[in-house]
């Protein structure tokens, strides 16, 4: 399979296993990103997900062997695979109403970078990698790019490193803000990206989302605006068992306990 899902407690593993091909994106990869997205979007019992890939990389982007063949065959698909699976994927992963942690070990290159950049968190290790390569084959950025790395690094610098599309190294990419986490061995990555999403899915997970939701908000909209998220968010926040739970708790001296409702 292209794509696994392993469940480790509360906390769901989603690898990009085509470790042959660095883990390029084809259409039933993404297809299959697509799909298992949603599926955890909606599922209580997780209450975080990783992304990783398997082998040396975490993802080239698109594999451009059955992009060109298309191209060639004249199949409509290159040209509608944003709208069908690189925004809905875009969309399900900064919508995702839990955390996503995203372990970039190795090359993260074009949709791959988009794709990690879309996490909430991202722990990186001495190899990691982030390539904006889009325009290397007469491309703009796709997969939330245009929106994400603005976020992170600044507009100037972002016009750089899509224009430019240099690759960027592991201690550049901490300082500028694109990683989370460096640890010091690339194969700590996903070890230690599995403990901070095991630390998130045992905190507040309504909490968690609607802290998501102000920060897109707030990033989109004026003060008024995020003024107004905030107390909404906080309406549905004071309502959860667990702001109950962990008020209680508090008062009583106590180490509160989340469940995520």
């Amino acid at each position: 399979m292209s794509l696994q899902v392993e469940r480790n407690a509360a906390v769901a593993v989603v690898t990009l296993n085509r470790p042959d091909a660095l883990n390029a994106l084809d259409t039933a990869t993404k297809v299959a990103l697509r799909d298992t997205l949603r599926d955890l979007a909606g599922d209580p019992a997780v209450r975080a997900v990783v992304l990783a890939g398997a082998g040396r990389a975490f993802c080239v982007g698109q594999d451009l062997r059955e992009h060109v063949a298309m191209l060639d065959s004249g199949d409509p698909a290159p040209l509608s695979t944003v709208r069908e699976h690189y925004n809905p994927i875009a969309e399900l992963v900064t919508g995702m109403p839990k955390p996503v942690v995203a372990a970039v070990r190795g090359m993260a290159a074009g949709a791959g970078a988009s794709l990690a950049l879309l996490a909430d968190f991202r722990v990186g290790g001495p190899g990691t990698k982030f390539l904006m390569a889009f325009a290397n084959v007469g491309l703009a950025g796709d997969t939330g790019v245009s929106w994400t790395l603005p976020r992170l690094v600044g507009p100037a610098k972002a016009a750089e490193l899509l224009m430019l599309a240099e690759p960027v190294d592991a201690a550049t990419a901490d300082r500028l803000g694109m990683l989370s986490r460096l640890v010091d061995d690339d194969e700590q990555v996903l070890p230690a990206a599995l403990e901070l999403a095991a630390r998130l899915a045992a905190g507040p997970t309504v909490a968690y989302a609607q802290i998501k939701r102000q920060l897109s908000a707030a990033a989109a909209g004026p003060l008024s605006d995020a003024l107004a998220v905030e107390a909404d968010a906080q309406a549905v926040c004071g309502q959860s068992s667990d702001h109950r739970a962990s008020t209680a708790a508090f008062v009583k001296k106590e180490r509160p306990v989340f469940e995520g409702r």
